[in-house]
C-alpha cells in the first residue's frame, strides 16, 4: 500500500504525482560504509517513494523538483512517529537515476537504478535551506 499526492494546475490540470510508503531493507544491501556505524538489525526501517512523475507539459518548470521536496519534506514529517533510516527510489531509466543522483540519492551496490539517501542527510539539507 501507498499514500499518493497528487499536484494540479488550475489550467492544465493533474500535472504530477508521487507515491509512499514504508519498507524495510536488508542490512546487507545497505553498502559498508554506512552499514558499519548501525546497530546490527536483520532489516533497516525505509521510506519509499514507490513512483513519482510530472506530465511532458510541463518538462524544465520545476515540477518534478517540487513533487520530491514535498515527497521528502512528508517523509520526514512521518519519522517523527515511524521510523525511517533510509529514504529509496526506484528510477525507470538512466535519466531519472540522474535526476536522483543530483539530490543526492546513490544506487544499491546491487541494484544500481534502485537508489538511496540517509534521512538524516535530507533532514540537515532541508533545515539548512529554511
Amino acid at each position: 500500500m501507498a499514500r499518493t499526492f497528487v499536484a494540479c494546475d488550475d489550467e492544465l490540470g493533474v500535472v504530477g504525482f508521487y507515491c509512499i510508503s514504508s519498507l524495510s531493507v536488508g542490512f546487507d544491501v545497505i553498502p559498508p560504509e554506512i552499514s558499519r556505524k548501525l546497530p546490527r538489525y536483520d532489516e533497516i526501517p525505509a521510506a519509499l517513494i514507490r513512483r513519482l512523475a510530472r506530465d511532458a507539459r510541463v518538462r524544465g518548470e520545476g515540477i518534478g523538483e517540487l513533487l520530491l521536496t514535498d515527497a521528502l519534506q512528508r517523509i520526514l514529517g512521518a519519522s517523527k512517529t515511524l521510523a525511517s533510516f533510509v529514504i529509496i527510489v526506484d528510477a525507470k531509466d538512466d535519466k531519472a537515476a540522474a535526476f536522483y543522483a543530483g539530490f543526492g540519492f546513490q544506487p544499491f551496490p546491487t541494484r544500481p537504478k534502485r537508489m538511496f539517501i540517509l534521512r538524516s542527510v535530507v533532514a540537515a539539507a532541508l533545515e539548512r535551506s529554511l
